[in-house]
């Protein structure tokens, strides 16, 4: 494929904007040249920038992070460490991009292009601004010396090695003026698109600060204690023999005091914990499950919820979901805890799949923005347009509307999103109630993300359906 270059210069600091226009989106496809291999040092931070910048950049043109590094450490043929690295720069610059972009938009005359280029700027930015506190993970010059490797041995990028060399030199140099002035910019202090801040704003006229920061700031690793195998105090021994610092935080809830790969967790592989957010823990004691229940687990992937229902009862369960490929998942962590359920993939808000057969329990964990995860998942800011909220309620209400139809009276529904917006929760949640004069019981509500258990943006409403 052939990219046309345009000549990109470098502003001197007398004609920098006081409030450059931020660049949200690119045109120039941000994959490598099929057959590309990276002539870099394995290990070096080199290979990990074009990895990650690779990364951001697919995130940029409307690929989610996951599997936009999936892609990343296969065009650079990583290896473990060259991954983690990977990963960590690309989450790192998810959550700065915001800023990255700003400066970038100070120091040069137009996007650089293609997008891999801007992307390793903002990567290599990432890497040095630390104005959100914190030490450098990286000597800064260092930085800059593999960020320029990394344009020079890549054919799309060879043209800007100087460019590269001096944009961030010079950032280095006027560091706290550069910073100060984007600083003025929402977009940039806050690192969200400014529609999402604005919703935020609007929905929690006290809190939405609170909100946003929290969004940036990496959660902590929780584990959900698989009763069925172990105790939460065994769990608990376990782990301070091995050294690894916790507190239980909820009735199976444990939260590590730093994150750790799952593979050093004590019996994890044999199924004694699985990774879970404390707020998404809520869900499966919520429906009151008992011995002999027919459940129903909606939009189950990645089978989180599903487990614990199943560790807290013996039901008969079906979880479906849309997606074969996350059905999979499902299944594998299923088959690690020694549990077992009835998986079939489609869609929600169809009854193709079902027998007829109505059930005492249904979790409707249905699709939404997933605004409250963003912790989690930074890139979902930047992939999220301002009219998907009213999409995704759209969809949301034919799938409660769907599923009420086959809870069986006096049974019970639980409505969950991972969303902050009113739109796909407490909206949500009342119109259901009047569509279908259904009884609404206890329920926590709006969790706001990082309050309270630390845990992430969610919303539970339970209902119950009146005896025929």
């Amino acid at each position: 494929m052939t990219i046309k270059r345009p000549t990109l210069t470098i502003k001197p600091a007398a004609a920098r904007p006081a409030a450059p226009r931020m660049r949200q989106s690119y045109e120039v496809k941000p994959v490598l040249q099929p057959g590309y291999r990276p002539n870099l040092k394995p290990d070096s931070l080199a290979l990990a920038l074009l990895g990650a910048a690779n990364a951001v950049a697919q995130v940029r043109a409307g690929t989610t992070l996951p599997q936009a590094l999936l892609t990343a450490f296969g065009v650079t043929a990583a290896g473990p460490q060259t991954k983690g690295a990977i990963q960590d720069i690309a989450y790192r610059t998810m959550r700065q991009l915001g800023r990255s972009e700003a400066l970038l938009g100070l120091m040069t005359s137009k996007a650089p292009e293609p997008a891999m280029l801007s992307a390793l700027l903002c990567c290599a930015l990432s890497l040095m601004d630390t104005a959100d506190g914190g030490a450098p993970p990286y000597e800064e010059f260092t930085v800059v010396d593999q960020a320029v490797t990394v344009a020079t041995s890549h054919p799309d990028m060879a043209h800007a090695k100087n460019m590269v060399n001096a944009v961030l030199r010079r950032f280095l140099r006027e560091r706290e003026e550069l910073v100060k002035t984007v600083m003025a910019q929402p977009v940039a202090r806050y690192n969200y698109p400014q529609w999402w801040i604005d919703a935020t704003r609007a929905a929690y006229p006290r809190q939405w600060e609170q909100i946003l920061v929290a969004g940036n700031v990496q959660p902590p690793l929780t584990l959900r204690v698989n009763t069925r195998k172990t105790s939460v105090q065994a769990f608990m021994a376990s782990l301070a023999d091995a050294g690894i610092g916790a507190a239980q935080i909820g009735p199976s809830a444990v939260r590590l005091d730093k994150p750790i790969g799952v593979s050093a967790i004590p019996g994890f592989d044999e199924g004694l914990a699985s990774v879970q957010d404390a707020g998404a823990q809520l869900a499966a004691p919520l429906l009151d499950i008992r011995d002999g229940m027919r459940v129903l687990d909606a939009c189950a992937a990645p089978g989180g919820k599903t487990g614990h229902m199943l560790e807290l009862a013996d039901v008969a369960m079906t979880a479906i979901d849309s997606d074969p490929k996350r059905l999979v998942r499902v299944e594998e962590n299923l088959q690690r805890l020694g549990l077992s359920a009835t998986l079939k993939a489609f869609e929600a808000q169809t009854r193709v799949w079902w027998d007829g057969e109505q059930f005492d329990r249904i979790l409707a964990d249905v699709p939404c923005t997933a605004s409250g995860i963003v912790r989690r998942h930074p890139d979902i800011r930047w992939l999220r347009r301002k009219g998907d909220a009213l999409q995704l309620a759209t969809l949301s209400s034919k799938i409660l509307d769907n599923l009420w139809q086959m809870l069986r009276p006096n049974g019970k529904l639980l409505f969950v999103t991972c969303s902050i917006w009113p739109q796909e929760s407490e909206a949500q949640a009342a119109a259901f109630a009047v569509r279908h004069n259904a009884i609404r019981l206890d329920a926590p509500g709006q969790l706001l993300p990082g309050a309270g258990l630390d845990q992430d943006g969610l919303f539970y409403a339970l209902f119950q359906k009146s005896a025929a």
